[in-house]
């Protein structure tokens, strides 16, 4: 965790409110993560907002900014816009628990809140399955269209013919 310290928000200091932070997200950042990236050159501005109250803490982070993909079906380079916030609720109790979706419970002698995980999960949601560029032009969507599988065929290949091996064995089977 050393070396993400860096994303580390203290609150312990701050009065109970609203608290604004700033991070610039580059490579380095993803980096620090030991996964392989789907996108490069990231470029990402995330404001986080924390709301201090006094039994618990909002975390509000939104991400923007740009990543370089790979288009799936020309394969040439294209800058995605990256635009994703997400609200994390944090609570104090025994020990750390992330295993409900919007609460994070911290132990209770913290002073300072990492969002590390956050940062990196609001980009990584950002990314799409299909990566298609915009610039893709009329002329590659037709000849995608016109070699792709129709559902009729791929319907056909779900169902096999039966293996006349199979139907001899069920016959005796039924016999017994």
């Amino acid at each position: 965790m050393d070396k993400l310290r860096n994303y580390d928000v203290s609150f312990s200091g701050l009065k109970t409110g609203k608290h604004q932070f700033k991070f610039e997200i580059d490579k380095t950042f993803f980096q620090l993560f030991d996964t392989e990236q789907e996108f490069t050159n990231p470029k990402i501005s995330v404001d986080v907002l924390l709301e201090k109250h006094t039994t618990f803490l909002e975390f509000e982070i939104e991400s923007y900014g740009n990543v370089e993909l790979v288009c799936d079906i020309t394969n040439d380079d294209f800058t995605y816009p990256i635009e994703n916030d997400i609200r994390v609720l944090v609570k104090f109790g025994e020990e750390y628990d992330d295993s409900e979706e919007d609460v994070i419970t911290i132990p209770t002698n913290d002073h300072a809140f990492n969002v590390a995980q956050l940062i990196y999960e609001n980009v990584i949601l950002s990314i799409p399955m299909k990566k298609v560029s915009p610039n893709i032009s009329e002329e590659d969507l037709e000849i995608l269209e016109r070699f792709s599988p129709t559902e009729t065929e791929e319907a056909e290949e779900k169902e096999p013919e039966s293996d006349p091996r199979w139907e001899a064995l069920r016959k005796l089977k039924d016999k017994n």
